[in-house]
């Protein structure tokens, strides 16, 4: 038997999944989550092979939750919204099913599940899982020890490289991220934060001054007092947005 988990905020949608799954015997459902805590919980200790996902929910979406998990299952997205099509997709999920989904799609798309085979499913998703983002990036969620830690992006001050990972610093103190900095790069809102280093990304409104730092370079001087080093390259950028 394989084992299924169904994490969907919408009973009307978990009851869908559940009935479809009737005409697949070889399939056991071992769990029904109704939020990304609920479903990010059951993963870790129920270990499934497959999961249908729904993206909006409380707590933690659902890329969110694939986010925090080292070796995330086979996923079948299931919601209301198109528009996250192409970004499940890119992220190597097996499929993405539009509510309200018809009983012929939701069985063209657990075929390609069984057709594909678990193991290719998983590898194919795992490599891709660091490209998982929401197109609204306003928070940063992370897993220290056994909590769940939410930054809201508006309260990073800058951020450090950290070879594979990322410092996040904020008034709270520092929180390492497995992301990298390109990924920052790419997904920050370029009108809030601004890469001054190839190790340092800093947030617009902390800059307090830029001092002459060396022959020809600069450092920039953080509201809280910090030293930020500007590269060659970065210099640029910044004279950009600071309007200099």
């Amino acid at each position: 038997m394989m084992k299924v988990l169904i994490i969907d905020d919408e009973p009307l949608a978990t009851e869908l999944v559940k009935e479809y799954l009737l005409d697949f015997p070889q399939f056991e459902i071992i769990g029904i989550c109704h939020n990304g805590f609920e479903g990010l919980k059951a993963i870790q200790e129920k270990e499934p092979d497959l999961i249908f996902l729904d993206v909006q929910m409380p707590k933690l979406n659902g890329f969110e939750l694939l986010e925090l998990l080292e070796k995330p299952p086979v996923v079948i997205f299931t919601t209301a919204y198109d528009e996250y099509a192409m970004k499940a997709f890119d992220a190597h999920a097996l499929d993405y099913l539009l509510k309200p989904f018809s009983k012929s799609r939701f069985k063209m798309a657990v075929q390609k599940f069984l057709q594909f085979g678990q193991s290719t499913a998983e590898n194919e998703f795992a490599k891709s899982v660091d490209t998982i983002s929401s197109d609204t990036f306003n928070r940063v969620v992370m897993k220290i020890k056994n909590e769940i830690k939410i930054i809201p992006v508006n309260e990073i001050k800058y951020l450090e490289a950290n070879d594979d990972y990322v410092n996040l610093y904020t008034a709270e103190g520092k929180f390492l991220k497995n992301k990298t900095m390109s990924f920052f790069e790419k997904t920050l809102e370029t009108n809030q934060f601004v890469r001054v280093h190839r190790s340092y990304i800093v947030k617009i409104s902390e800059i307090h001054k830029l001092e002459p730092y060396d022959k020809d370079g600069y450092v920039i001087i953080l509201r809280g007092g910090e030293k930020i080093p500007v590269s060659k390259t970065g210099f640029p950028k910044l004279k950009s947005v600071l309007g200099i």
